[in-house]
């Protein structure tokens, strides 16, 4: 099975809404980040990401982990992650090959979500809120 490897952030605002994308010509939306180039840190790929994507400096918070799940978009594929929760310094916009950008509430159901942002990011949101 092939494997990609990523770095995704985990971004919330004052509402404790999360910032999803979605890619151009894919369906599902996901944490804002990307793979990691070769002989790049995860750290640095997800500010790069960042600042590709929704055109703001990210600063890291915390850092989650490193999570298997299954992948959106690429079907056959594992999707490694290290997973970042990220403040950003101004309001993002939608840059490079992103089609749509959205908060969402962690209970929406009419959206649909990457594995790793269902089973992984969400689960450490709510936990993170309730303690």
């Amino acid at each position: 099975m092939k494997v990609i490897t990523v770095a995704a952030g985990i971004v919330l605002n004052e509402q404790q809404q999360m910032l999803v994308v979605r890619k151009k010509n894919t369906a599902c939306f996901m944490q804002v980040g990307g793979k990691l180039e070769p002989n790049e840190h995860p750290e640095q790929t997800i500010v790069r990401e960042i600042a590709e994507e929704i055109g703001c400096q990210a600063k890291i918070q915390h850092y989650l982990g490193r999570f298997e799940t299954a992948t959106a978009n690429e079907p056959d594929h594992q999707l490694v992650s290290y997973v970042y929760h990220v403040t950003l310094d101004q309001i993002p916009t939608v840059h490079a090959e992103i089609a749509e950008m959205r908060w969402v509430d962690l209970d929406d159901q009419d959206i649909a979500l990457a594995p790793l942002t269902t089973e992984i990011i969400i689960p450490w949101i709510k936990q993170q809120l309730i303690s």
